[in-house]
């Protein structure tokens, strides 16, 4: 059985930076590709960025480009998301993802950025 733990969520104020850490419950190499997602309250789930395990290809929403990044550490099964430059409109609960044809899904983790 799959498991992910996101860590590093809090609040932060506007123009602030988080370090979300996913760590896997075994190898990263396993899987295709690991991501985070975000969802607010009252919207659908949306992807923030993935990157691939084997190139380490990544991909971002345009509402983050720029200001997110994200990384893995095959050798200790974690990926992680670095966000600066924070905005209100980027607080969210987010969710760490893997992907190998099946999808599986951490718990979330909230994060609150004030005005």
């Amino acid at each position: 059985q799959v498991q992910l733990v996101e860590s590093g969520g809090g609040l932060v104020q506007a123009g602030g930076s988080l370090r979300l850490s996913c760590a896997a419950s075994g190898s990263l190499l396993s899987f295709n590709s690991m991501g985070w997602y975000r969802q607010a309250p009252g919207k659908e789930r949306e992807l923030v960025a993935v990157i691939s395990i084997i190139g380490g290809t990544t991909r971002y929403a345009d509402s983050v480009k720029g200001r997110f990044t994200i990384s893995r550490d095959n050798a200790k099964n974690t990926v992680i998301l670095e966000m600066n430059s924070l905005k209100p409109e980027d607080s969210a609960v987010y969710y760490c993802n893997a992907d190998r044809g099946l999808r599986y899904w951490g718990k979330g983790t909230q994060v609150t950025v004030s005005s």
